[in-house]
């Protein structure tokens, strides 16, 4: 039997969310979420029926898509899925070391839903990894930037210009998971942690770089163009249609 266009589509689709590779660090919490809907199976097929539901919403939670990223130098892309809450300038954490002038900031808000592993927006050399402990406010209020748990890395980009990107615990974020190290070599679009359940990722960009995103506008991670550092394009703007 034929099998049309649109099932195709599909079948495509339910391979792209069901064949998704699993990040490492959440296989812990896919087994610890296995263990309990079997228990619950003993106690009650109702409940069990409830873990498999949130088994599977765990899975769902940590994959770790590949992305098509682009790879012309000067090309900025976004650290995170999810949506752009604020762009706008901002003074950068200190324990990067860049700084008490603002520099622009585009700060993607994400949701339960979203992909949770955060990628490197633009290759270099990691400079700086700081990590400060902090209060657990909702991530999509601008004081979470400065209040909340977060982990910061700075990115030389070897002409003496710095790309900072901070992950920001949430209200119900726990756990920031950060696999780089000073001196590292990075290249754009690759994995290098991930927030448990709920956060903030902030991306600062160097000194007269325009922001070519929109309040509003869905970012995805390793895909997205946010910034372009070899362009004189103004500023984006945008508005819902």
């Amino acid at each position: 039997m034929a099998i049309a266009p649109g099932d195709n589509h599909l079948l495509e689709t339910i391979r792209s969310v069901l064949l998704v590779p699993l990040h490492p660090a959440g296989r812990p919490f896919v087994a610890a979420f296995v263990a309990a809907t079997i228990l619950l199976f003993l106690l009650w097929t109702p409940l069990g029926c409830a873990g498999v539901v949130l088994t599977l919403w765990c899975v769902y939670f940590f994959r770790h898509p590949r992305r098509t990223v682009p790879t012309r130098a000067g090309l900025v892309v976004a650290p995170a899925d999810g949506r752009v809450q604020t762009v706008g300038p901002a003074v950068p954490p200190p324990e990067l070391g860049l700084g008490p002038a603002p520099l622009t900031r585009i700060s993607i808000f994400l949701n339960v839903f979203d992909v949770h592993v955060n990628r490197i927006p633009v290759g270099g050399v990691v400079q700086t990894v700081a990590y400060r402990p902090g209060r657990f406010l909702n991530a999509s209020l601008d004081k979470a930037s400065d209040e909340n748990e977060r982990c910061g890395v700075a990115i030389g980009l070897g002409d003496g210009r710095v790309v900072a990107m901070v992950q920001i615990a949430g209200l119900v974020a726990r756990r920031i998971v950060c696999e780089l190290k000073a001196g590292q070599p990075v290249e754009t679009g690759e994995t290098y942690g991930l927030i448990r359940f709920g956060s903030r990722t902030d991306v600062y960009l160097p000194h007269g770089t325009a922001p070519l995103v929109a309040v509003g506008q869905r970012m995805v991670g390793g895909e997205t163009v946010v910034a372009d550092l070899v362009s004189s394009e103004p500023a984006r703007t945008g508005e819902v249609r």
